[in-house]
């Protein structure tokens, strides 16, 4: 009989659903050593956040098809262990869009007319309307920062209440800012100009502390900063001090770098305009019903032998084919991550051209592994091989395939991944050596035979004597150590590429050096 297993609490319709074709057991709260012990009984897991599914869980079952996760994020699942065991993993990425929208919306509209506060100073028997005049909403100019699904439809609800809408994101194309009514913006430009900023953005190492004193102070003193999507991206101390000073009118904060919010939070000692919530963003009841709904209605299809909509690993591979496909998918993933850093600015059209024995292989997995290298450098461990695709849609990146069946210039075919974007396009190709080797055999059309490391830099300099050195003595000035180099140009005394390996990431201040070095034309660090 066809078993499945729920570990956390979830919505009735759910366990409905799934109980129309398998046999469902509730464990919830089941530690982690329990769950190992009786999980090779079970063709699929459905859990919530509370359960850890590891490398042990996953590796101890014998029968598991598929693990669903009844929400968005997926950093309690091993995806990896999930992968390589033949294991598919769902989520719900869309479930909680509305509820994480409106509650956005909501705090922009407690924060503006001090709802909270006039609540408590009523319930006290007070009457101070004069105290809590407010603001409108309409006609101010709103900063989204994140243009994902939340933050599109924030934006689409801000315009319909008449407000000014303004939007950054790296990775949304003009044309669909276009389609949201969005007016695109450099990330300085919207702190300083926007009455109210939303950050709509995963938790990664570039976006962390992302608010931080120096984006507060540049900010209006009536502005007003909402945050309901991760913990971690405003310097709270810093916020704590501008709140205190007024440096900024107000701030409604749902979610925070330490969750529950610890009691020596400096945000704790604010004296006013700050609304603080315990992460309600997806917390409604239509939410809760719809991941369910949405993660038990795959888990059925899969059990049904049909396929997920939302898989968080690639759907539809036996492990024997992963383990062929490894070092293509890693060529392919550093090639995207690469591309990404050299191309800059807004990025629309993604083309990949397979050639060679990569032409023999199944092409989608490449493409998806491609865009999922593109965007982690904005999107984190949000990014994952199936909704690579949906997140590159719902950006506005069109992918183009090309598959060219001449005969190729390296004995294992190459991969090449060209951008077209606001800074013109690049490209990047790649081969994969007789030894395994990964390597990188061309940038912007111009040879070069570099396997990828760690931190890289790549310039465009006029091919003359002296630029080498020159650049060679700046980096070890500043002691960073030179692994590597090649130099690739295709005619003497023109214009060419450098790429270098190197020990330790380029320093800001470093990097406009060298780009004021005569002859360098473009400088750009590389981190894989």
């Amino acid at each position: 009989m066809t078993k499945v297993l729920i570990t956390d609490p979830i919505d009735q319709k759910g366990i409905d659903i799934l109980s129309q074709v398998a046999q469902v057991d509730h464990k919830i709260g089941i530690s982690d050593s329990e769950l190992a012990s009786i999980i090779g009984d079970y063709d699929a897991l459905m859990i919530r956040s509370g359960t850890q599914v590891t490398e042990e869980i996953i590796n101890s079952s014998s029968k598991l098809r598929i693990i669903g996760r009844a929400g968005v994020g997926v950093d309690n699942v091993d995806v990896k262990a999930a992968t390589q065991k033949g294991v598919l993993v769902v989520n719900s990425p869309g479930g909680n869009t509305i509820a994480a929208a409106e509650h956005t919306i909501a705090m922009m509209l407690a924060l503006s007319r001090h709802i909270p506060i006039a609540n408590s100073s009523t319930l006290l028997g007070k009457w101070e309307r004069k105290k809590f005049v407010g603001n409108e909403l309409y006609k101010k100019k709103l900063g989204v920062v994140g243009l994902g699904k939340i933050g599109a439809h924030v934006a689409k609800v801000a315009n319909a209440l008449g407000m000014e809408v303004c939007g950054y994101d790296p990775f949304v194309s003009t044309e669909r800012a276009q389609q949201i009514q969005v007016k695109l913006s450099d990330l300085e430009d919207l702190f300083q100009q926007s009455d109210y900023v939303t950050l709509h953005l995963p938790r990664t190492p570039e976006t962390e502390n992302l608010v931080n004193m120096d984006v507060l102070k540049n900010m209006k003193s009536s502005a007003k900063l909402i945050n309901c999507a991760r913990g971690g991206l405003i310097d709270e101390e810093a916020l704590a001090q501008a709140l205190n000073q007024s440096l900024i009118a107000g701030a409604a904060i749902d979610v925070f770098s330490k969750e529950p919010l610890e009691s020596n939070s400096p945000l704790l000692k604010v004296e006013k305009n700050l609304i603080l919530t315990p992460h309600l963003g997806a917390s409604t009841r239509e939410a809760q019903e719809n991941v369910a709904v949405d993660v038990a209605e795959q888990i059925r299809d899969v059990l049904l032998g049909l396929s997920a909509r939302t898989a968080v690993n690639i759907p539809g591979l036996s492990p024997d084919i992963m383990d062929s496909l490894k070092p293509h998918l890693q060529l392919a993933e550093t090639m995207g991550l690469l591309i990404s850093q050299l191309s800059g600015g807004q990025i629309q059209k993604l083309e990949v051209k397979l050639q060679g024995e990569f032409v023999q292989h199944p092409s989608q997995p490449l493409i998806i592994a491609s865009l999922k290298g593109l965007l982690s450098k904005a999107l984190g461990d949000r990014i994952n091989y199936v909704n690579a695709s949906l997140e590159a849609d719902s950006r506005g990146i069109s992918v183009v395939e090309n598959k060219d069946e001449a005969r190729p210039e390296f004995a294992s075919g190459s991969l090449q991944l060209t951008t077209y974007g606001d800074n013109g396009d690049h490209s990047v190709a790649g081969s994969i050596f007789a030894d395994g080797e990964l390597r990188i055999i061309s940038i912007d059309q111009y040879p070069v035979n570099v396997s990828p490391s760690r931190y890289m830099l790549v310039t465009r300099h006029r091919d003359m004597p002296g630029i080498i050195g020159k650049l060679g003595s700046l980096l070890g000035s500043n002691n960073v150590n030179i692994a590597s180099m090649q130099v690739g140009r295709k005619i003497v005394r023109g214009e060419a590429v450098m790429v270098l390996s190197i020990d330790d990431p380029i320093p800001n201040k470093l990097l406009d050096t060298i780009i004021e070095v005569d002859g360098i034309t473009n400088a750009n660090p590389v981190t894989l």
